[in-house]
């Protein structure tokens, strides 16, 4: 199926590291790739949403095996400035796309307390979490164009330099669920990456980056489902996997501690996640959904299966065999 762009829509893998052990994960992003899942994306985090999720590994050791072990693109979403030094996540970005070039990308936002307050540092107020994040994407900028670079600003950079870079920097791309976050990330970032939304929310949000200087830009969508054979298993995964994804952005990107996420959500009921999460056991249904992606203008949509791991193997299978050659087959394919 062709997006928006006249593209061929890539249908991808998310690996959710707060979910599956790193070593599950290797193995199911392989098994997508055979599926015929056409690319792969993670998110950097140091704990997970909820106790029930459970883990919470390492995405860059993760990403070079992952990048090793198949032939897919591959991106994570990072926030740089108080977990991660930004000279750092240059390097470790710069090292990646030196190895399997061409292959990496790299997507910045300003983060969320439950994974930045392990510094133990002050987590900022919004206004300042943005301020940091522009000062540690100039910064990495810089370092991936090889310059020598110091900085002293609410990031402090002291004669940096990356001594191995790639051939071609990595894309940075912008994260952003609000249209006020998309229309700032416009004027600096490659691409745009969100979350599945309603669609007026999700048109807002692109017209937003668009009209702040991404028009043209890459787009990928993040896209929470729960699939099974019956409606009831389907609701009742979500149900336990997700009730603590449901909040608004404000409340989600202050609490800190998995606890206090499942504390949050103890009356979060099984409807209310269908917000959140696409549910239905109907494949059809899935592609629909899909498509209307597609036609907004998504160049890339990650599809994240949000049951654990007896969940992902039946979902691959099943999106490899019926769902991703039902938007290929209409209108043209990914690559």
């Amino acid at each position: 199926m062709p997006n928006a762009h006249g593209a061929g829509l890539v249908v991808g893998y998310h690996a959710s590291h707060e979910q599956l052990a790193p070593s599950e994960l290797l193995g199911w992003v392989v098994a997508a790739e055979a599926a015929g899942f056409q690319a792969a994306m993670c998110s950097d985090h140091f704990a997970p949403w909820s106790p029930r999720q459970g883990h919470s590994g390492f995405a860059w050791s993760w990403l070079g095996a992952a990048l090793q072990a198949t032939g897919l693109s591959l991106g994570v979403v990072n926030a740089p400035g108080q977990r991660y030094h930004p000279a750092i996540v240059a390097q470790a970005a710069a090292t990646l796309s030196e190895m399997f070039p061409g292959r990496f990308w790299l997507a910045l936002g300003s983060g969320e307390a439950s994974n930045e307050h392990i510094t133990g540092d002050r987590w900022p107020p919004k206004a300042a979490r943005r301020a940091r994040l522009g000062e540690a994407v100039e910064v990495i900028r810089a370092l991936l164009a090889g310059e020598t670079v110091t900085h002293h600003g609410l990031v402090t950079v002291d004669r940096a330099r990356l001594w191995t870079l790639p051939e071609r920097p990595p894309m940075l791309v912008g994260a952003a669920i609000s249209p006020d976050t998309a229309a700032w990330v416009g004027g600096w970032a490659d691409g745009l990456v969100t979350l599945n939304q309603p669609r007026d929310r999700l048109r807002a949000v692109l017209d937003a980056f668009r009209d702040g200087g991404g028009e043209g830009k890459p787009l990928f969508l993040q896209v929470h489902l729960s699939w099974a054979p019956d409606e009831e298993t389907a609701l009742a995964v979500a149900h336990d996997q997700w009730a603590s994804n449901v909040f608004d952005p404000v409340l989600a990107m202050e609490l800190v501690l998995p606890e206090q996420f499942a504390a949050a959500a103890r009356y979060v009921t099984p409807e209310d996640v269908r917000s959140a999460v696409l549910v239905s056991a109907d494949l059809g249904r899935h592609t629909a959904w899909l498509a209307t992606y597609a036609e907004l203008g998504f160049d890339r949509i990650y599809l994240h299966e949000v049951g654990r791991a007896e969940h992902q193997g039946p979902f691959i299978d099943a999106f490899g065999a019926k769902v991703i050659p039902a938007l290929a087959g209409s209108g043209g394919g990914g690559g």
